[in-house]
């Protein structure tokens, strides 16, 4: 595999880089090249002097493969400059659940043969979002896992539409937009359908409705989602993309649609989608109990 690894660990979850010591050693003694980019750093000051490191934005130009050590969030923190540089991602999960990491901390070794090309990559679907404030866009992001709409307080009233035909309009917490990927987040805990990652669709999910008959409803992949509030008034809401806030006013409206962009992601393990999801929320374990 031309190209280096470049190791992406997340400071918070990997305390003095120990697990990233151990795989850049690990990787080195292959004869692999290797680089560090550490995320979420505030200074050198929490980054061992030994460790050789470099900003993310310039380290990705030839990189071949980026690992993440942490968990979902730092994959979804990183997901749109890797989609942008097209640079495969594999996770290792420093975390919780870990739905998006490929391998866990003491399956370290199989980095070496992904570092010599033996991976698939999987391509995740993303979301274009924009806010639209008195006819401008106000904020633009991309979305691996959702973009969600949601009252901090009160109930609101949501209006959801699709390439101008209302899809539906309830009142409640708020309401989900989410890709394959982020059904196992957010849109599951609500009550979304489990999509399997590598599909192509969009995913409306509403928060906590009083309306018997509010479901999700799962959208072809080239539907241009809208979302309004009605009669919001002052009640606080806010826009989240994969967990960045912003302040969702009075008469602002999302748009919502499929990126251009995807995210290839690194798989090494023959684990299915069904096995990683009831391993993650120990299901199966559960099941067999009955």
């Amino acid at each position: 595999m031309s190209g280096y690894v470049l190791l992406c660990p997340n400071v918070h979850r990997d305390a003095g880089l120990e697990t990233t010591r151990r795989a850049r050693e690990l990787l080195l003694a292959r004869g692999c090249q290797v680089r560090v980019s550490p995320l979420m750093a505030r200074g050198q000051e929490e980054l061992p002097p030994d460790i050789p490191v470099e900003p993310l934005e310039t380290a990705l130009a030839g990189a071949a493969l980026a690992v993440t050590l942490g968990g979902d969030g730092t994959i979804l923190q990183t997901s749109g400059i890797l989609a942008a540089h097209g640079v495969p991602v594999l996770g290792v999960n420093l975390g919780h659940k870990g739905f998006l990491t490929e391998l866990e901390p003491g399956e370290l070794h199989r980095l070496a043969d992904a570092a010599e090309g033996k991976f698939t990559v999987q391509r995740r679907m993303m979301l274009d979002v924009e806010l639209i404030r008195e006819g401008r866009v106000v904020y633009a992001a991309r979305a691996l896992n959702e973009a969600v709409v949601r009252s901090l307080v009160s109930v609101v009233r949501v209006e959801a539409s699709g390439d101008g035909t209302e899809i539906t309009e309830f009142s409640g917490d708020g309401i989900i937009v989410s890709t394959p990927t982020g059904s196992t987040a957010y849109s599951m805990a609500a009550g979304g359908p489990l999509v399997e990652p590598d599909a192509h669709c969009i995913i409306l999910t509403p928060i906590c409705t009083f309306r018997l008959a509010a479901r999700s409803f799962v959208l072809t992949a080239d539907r241009r989602v809208s979302i309004r509030t009605q009669d919001q008034r002052d009640k606080k809401v806010m826009l989240s993309v994969d967990g960045e806030p912003v302040e969702f006013l009075d008469g602002d409206e999302l748009r919502v649609s499929r990126s251009a962009a995807t995210l290839p992601m690194a798989r090494v393990s023959d684990r299915s989608f069904y096995d990683i999801v009831f391993e993650k929320l120990n299901d199966r374990s559960e099941a067999g109990k009955d």
